[in-house]
C-alpha cells in the first residue's frame, strides 16, 4: 500500500482516480492544483504524485519541476486530456521534466492502478503508456 497525491482540478477525475486506487488498497491524498498540493506535501509523506497537467495556480509541469527540485526520489505519474491546446504534446513534455510515466485521459481504472503498480516496483523500466 502506498499513499498517493491526486492532483486534477477537476473534481469528478480526483474522485474517480481515488476510488480506483482504494480499491487497489492506496491511501489517497487530494489536491485541486499544484499550489495544494506541495502544501500537502508539507503535511504527509507521500510515495507517489498523478498530477494533471493543465490546471489553475500552479499546473502539472510546474509541479512537476518543484518536485524535481524538492524531492528528486519522488515517483510521479503525469496525465492529461490536452486541453484547448491538444496540438502541443503534454505528456511527452512532462516525461521529458522528469515524470516516470505517463497516461492519456480517458484512461480506465485498471490503466492508473497498473501506472502507480509500475513506479512502485523496483528496478521495472516505466514508459509512456
Amino acid at each position: 500500500m502506498a499513499r498517493v497525491l491526486v492532483v486534477d482540478d477537476d473534481r469528478l477525475v480526483r474522485v474517480t482516480i481515488k476510488l480506483a486506487l482504494q480499491r487497489a488498497r492506496h491511501d489517497v491524498v487530494e489536491a485541486q492544483d499544484g499550489l495544494e498540493a506541495i502544501e500537502a506535501l508539507d503535511r504527509a509523506k507521500i510515495d507517489v504524485v498523478v498530477t494533471d497537467i493543465i490546471m489553475p495556480e500552479v499546473d502539472g509541469i510546474g509541479l512537476i519541476l518543484a518536485l524535481r527540485k524538492r524531492a528528486p526520489g519522488l515517483k510521479v505519474i503525469a496525465i492529461s486530456g490536452g486541453g484547448r491546446t491538444q496540438n502541443m504534446d503534454f505528456l511527452r513534455m512532462a516525461k521529458a521534466l522528469g515524470a516516470h510515466f505517463v497516461l492519456a485521459k480517458p484512461f480506465t481504472a485498471e490503466e492508473i492502478q497498473q501506472a502507480v503498480e509500475a513506479v512502485l516496483t523496483p528496478d521495472v523500466a516505466t514508459d509512456e503508456n
